[in-house]
């Protein structure tokens, strides 16, 4: 699979995460902007449809109307006003190849090529923003380090060395480094 492809693949990826969020914000709208019943209904009827459309882990709670004469209104009001929740992330591993990201109720399976894809596509735009990542490592900061990873270097045509390095959890990791850095570089890894 080419590059191409796989950003194709990746980006097919963010977009189900989204149109999941959307979905998601959108089927809460519409929860909360569903009139609550009246009491005579909730009398008889053993569950509303705002109970029986609430996600299990979400606590539900029904508002008594004091007025009768307009509760598609005072509800309508009460959406409007109330702000919409946040969806939030929730990351699982339901096997060694296989990573599962739930936004606002929707879930997308991610396999070992769609996730490198995922790191790449975050790691370029993470690249772009500010502030950036701290100089010095963080004290606590974990990691996962490949031994010995594989190398590919090319010479630029200003005189600096693109180097690209395989993390077998970040994939190839490109580098650029001028020939002073080089020389620097050389004399740390020498160093004894």
């Amino acid at each position: 699979m080419n590059l191409q492809d796989q950003i194709g693949a990746l980006d097919v990826g963010v977009d189900q995460l989204i149109q999941a969020a959307n979905a998601a914000l959108a089927s809460r709208a519409a929860v909360a902007a569903t009139p609550e019943p009246t009491q005579a209904a909730a009398v008889t009827e053993p569950e509303t449809p705002a109970v029986a459309a609430a996600p299990v882990h979400e606590p539900v709670t029904q508002v008594e109307h004091v007025e009768q004469a307009e509760p598609a209104q005072s509800a309508e009001q009460a959406a409007q006003e109330a702000p919409a929740p946040t969806p939030t992330l929730e990351v699982g591993r339901p096997s060694p190849n296989e990573i599962t990201m739930t936004i606002g109720g929707q879930t997308v399976s991610l396999h070992p090529v769609q996730v490198g894809q995922l790191i790449e596509e975050l790691a370029n735009a993470r690249a772009s923003m500010q502030p950036e990542p701290p100089p010095a490592i963080p004290q606590g900061w974990r990691f996962a380090s490949t031994k010995n990873p594989m190398i590919a270097v090319q010479k630029q045509s200003n005189g600096d060395r693109l180097l690209v390095m395989r993390h077998t959890g970040h994939g190839w990791v490109p580098f650029v480094f001028s020939p002073d850095m080089i020389v620097q570089m050389y004399m740390m890894l020498t160093q004894r």
